[in-house]
């Protein structure tokens, strides 16, 4: 029950990191089209929120592992290991939809 605090203060850092990185504003177009500047600014906007979605899965999955390893729970241990692998692919398409978001407002420039 040490533990509790530092889980509480990591879960508040998280969601105040999340609250920052999902108010950004939007890049503003210099010159181009509104609709594809829109297209842009919700392709990238999706992509923060599944890496967060993922990075989330993520710990969530480590947190379940260690869990089933203390109390010798194979299945609990596995299911976290699963959630870990969901969690890096959410990360990893949060991290193309970005991509593709800044590649669509570069474009439009």
């Amino acid at each position: 029950m040490r533990a509790l605090p530092w889980i509480l203060a990591g879960m508040g850092a998280g969601v105040a990191i999340a609250y920052v990185i999902l108010n950004q504003p939007v890049p503003q177009a210099e010159t181009g089209w509104d609709s594809v500047e829109n297209t842009a600014g919700r392709t990238f906007g999706w992509g923060t929120k599944t890496r967060f979605s993922g990075t989330g899965t993520n710990l969530a999955g480590k947190v379940k592992e260690g869990v089933g390893r203390a109390v010798g729970d194979p299945d609990l241990a596995d299911e976290g290991v699963a959630d870990q692998a969901v969690g890096t692919v959410k990360n990893a398409v949060g991290n193309l939809a970005q991509a593709a978001g800044e590649t669509i407002h570069d474009l439009n420039r």
